[in-house]
């Protein structure tokens, strides 16, 4: 029998630039940081996701994507939730530096579930 690790579920909202890098990843990891972010900063919950992607991508980028994905637990605990504005509006905030080792505990695909223009 095979034992699962327990997984989070996140979501990211994203432009169409960031969504074709994932594509080119297969789907399986986020880019690197550009020198001016710092931060990449998953969400805990699909409503913010959404309103970022519709009210600011849209507006910035012509499109915004929501992505949702999974992320192993424990490796999570080493960031605490950050509360970014009202009650729901949470986020966890990984320094670029330490992309590549969140990207290594993402289990299965990044999944487009939403899609504004």
């Amino acid at each position: 029998m095979t034992s699962r690790r327990a997984t989070t579920t996140l979501w990211r909202p994203t432009g169409p630039k960031e969504l074709d890098l994932v594509r080119e990843l297969n789907w399986r990891a986020w880019p690197p940081r550009l020198p001016e972010q710092p931060i990449f900063y998953p969400v805990l919950n699909e409503d913010y996701a959404v309103r970022i992607a519709r009210d600011w991508n849209v507006k910035h980028d012509g499109a915004g994507f929501v992505t949702r994905f999974e992320v192993e637990s424990e490796f999570l605990s080493r960031y605490p939730v950050q509360q970014a504005g009202g009650r729901t509006i949470l986020e966890l905030w990984v320094p670029a530096e330490e992309l590549d080792d969140f990207n290594a505990h993402i289990v299965g695909e990044i999944q487009v579930v939403h899609e504004f223009r």
